[in-house]
């Protein structure tokens, strides 16, 4: 089955060229021209990543990605006719998955496009841990599938946060300082702030403790943060 992408922009002639690029490359498309079309196009269609341009009159895409973020982990691709840190870093922050800065390269669009849906895994949902898979207690990643579980459970996870974790599981009894991790889980050539990070490190717990785990990540004052036992509370 194709993976169904949602492009969302206020230019006819942006959403086309990613319309023609995405289809020869086998995805399904559907289109949204603001941000209240968009979430209107997201709750009926259910996409499997959406495109989403930032610079929108009254709804932006920054909004969207706060109102998706409520209810879903759909990975969100940005699109931005500026390239400004605070766009990027704000877009990251928030749940972002990549950012891509107009003008853009469509193939090179398509390129990130399939490495995001790369991480969703098998669409059944079904884990099948290959030789490349980290664990630790109830925890595991497969870094070459792009897939993590936590008690047999799939986790839906931004690309960041499966970075993240992916640094963890493979030094578990290493202690990471916050630049450790920024290098470690964001591909972008960017430096984000501290805050950035430990949203992304709240993001994860917030995750983790849903499943009744507590103890995934933990802080060590002054220095940074560690992976913890990763297991299910008594």
């Amino acid at each position: 089955m194709a993976h169904r992408i949602l492009i969302v922009d206020d230019e006819g002639h942006i959403r086309e060229v990613i319309r023609v690029a995405l289809r020869k490359a086998g995805m399904d498309v559907i289109e949204a021209r603001d941000g209240k079309e968009a979430l209107a196009r997201f709750a009926a269609d259910r996409p499997d990543l959406i495109v989403l341009d930032i610079g929108m009159p009254e709804f932006d895409g920054l909004d969207v990605c706060r109102e998706v973020r409520k209810s879903s982990d759909v990975p969100i691709l940005f699109l931005s006719a500026r390239d400004e840190e605070i766009d990027r870093i704000l877009g990251l922050e928030i749940g972002g998955d990549d950012y891509v800065t107009k003008p853009f390269s469509p193939r090179e669009l398509v390129a990130r496009v399939n490495v995001i849906l790369r991480r969703l895994g098998p669409r059944n949902g079904e884990i099948k841990a290959g030789p490349t898979a980290l664990a630790q207690g109830n925890l595991l990643i497969d870094p070459e599938q792009h897939l993590a579980s936590f008690a047999g459970t799939p986790l839906k996870l931004t690309a960041i946060e499966f970075g993240i974790l992916r640094a963890f599981l493979t030094r578990p009894t290493s202690v990471f300082n916050r630049e450790q991790l920024m290098r470690a889980a964001y591909q972008l050539n960017i430096q984000v702030s501290d805050r950035t990070i430990d949203s992304h490190i709240r993001n994860i717990r917030a995750k983790l403790a849903a499943l009744n785990c507590e103890n995934v990540i933990e802080t060590i004052h002054g220095v940074g943060f560690k992976l913890g036992r990763c297991e299910k509370e008594a």
